[in-house]
C-alpha cells in the first residue's frame, strides 16, 4: 500500500491546484455563486464528474494501446512539465479573481459541463498528466490507480465547493491576501512538480 503513497499526494495535489485556480469553470462556480446562491456554485463544482469520464477513458485507452510506450510517456513527460510550468507561471503571477458577471450565461449544472467541455484544460491535463500516472500506477497496482484518480477528483471538487462556500459569504475573498497566499504557494509546488517530469524524461530518454 506504500507505493500507491505517492499516487495519492500526486492526485490530491493536482486536484487542489486544478481547484482552485482561475479558470473558466473556476469563474462559473463563481458567478452562479454571486447570482444566485452557494447550491447553483455547488451544481457548477460537480461539472468535472460527469464531463471528465470519456476524456480519461480515451485518454488511457489510447496510451495504453501504443507499442512504443516508454518513448511517448517521456514526450508527455515533457509536455506535461511544460503545461504545469504554465500553470505555476500563471498561479505565482496572480493578483486576484476579475469577474464580469454581466457576460456569463448561468444555467448552474449544464452551462457548468458545457463550460468544462470547451475549456482546453481538462484535455491538456488528462493527455499530459493524468492517463500516464494512471497507467504507470495501474502497473504497481490496481490501488495505485484508483487512489490518484479519488484523491485528485476529491480536491478539484471539493476545493471548488469550498470557494463557492466562501463567496457566498465574502465575495471579497477572490482578491484577499490568503486567496492570493494560498495560489502562489500551489504555483511553487507546481514548479517542483514540472521539474519532476523533466527528470523522468531525461530518465526515460537515458540522459540521467
Amino acid at each position: 500500500m506504500s507505493e500507491s503513497l505517492p499516487f495519492l499526494i500526486s492526485g490530491v495535489l493536482f486536484g487542489l491546484a486544478a481547484g482552485i485556480l482561475p479558470g473558466p469553470l473556476l469563474t462559473l462556480v463563481i458567478s452562479e455563486t454571486v447570482r444566485h446562491n452557494k447550491k447553483e456554485g455547488i451544481l457548477v463544482a460537480s461539472a468535472p464528474v460527469l464531463t471528465d469520464v470519456p476524456i480519461i477513458l480515451l485518454s488511457v485507452f489510447v496510451l495504453a494501446k501504443l507499442s512504443n510506450f516508454q518513448l511517448v510517456l517521456g514526450i508527455l513527460s515533457i509536455a506535461g512539465a511544460l503545461f504545469i510550468g504554465y500553470l505555476a507561471y500563471e498561479s505565482i503571477l496572480i493578483k486576484g479573481v476579475e469577474l464580469n458577471l454581466e457576460n456569463i450565461n448561468t444555467q448552474s449544472l449544464r452551462k457548468g459541463v458545457i463550460t468544462n467541455f470547451l475549456s482546453p484544460y481538462p484535455y491538456l491535463f488528462w493527455i499530459t498528466i493524468g492517463a500516464p500516472n494512471i497507467i504507470k500506477g495501474y502497473k504497481i497496482n490496481l490501488f495505485s490507480a484508483i487512489f490518484f484518480i479519488l484523491g485528485f477528483y476529491l480536491l478539484l471538487v471539493g476545493s471548488k465547493v469550498i470557494v463557492a462556500l466562501i463567496v457566498d459569504r465574502s465575495k471579497s475573498f477572490l482578491k484577499s491576501s490568503t486567496y492570493i497566499c494560498i495560489i502562489r504557494t500551489l504555483g511553487f509546488i507546481l514548479l517542483i512538480f514540472a521539474a519532476l517530469y523533466i527528470r523522468d524524461a531525461l530518465k526515460i530518454f537515458g540522459v540521467i
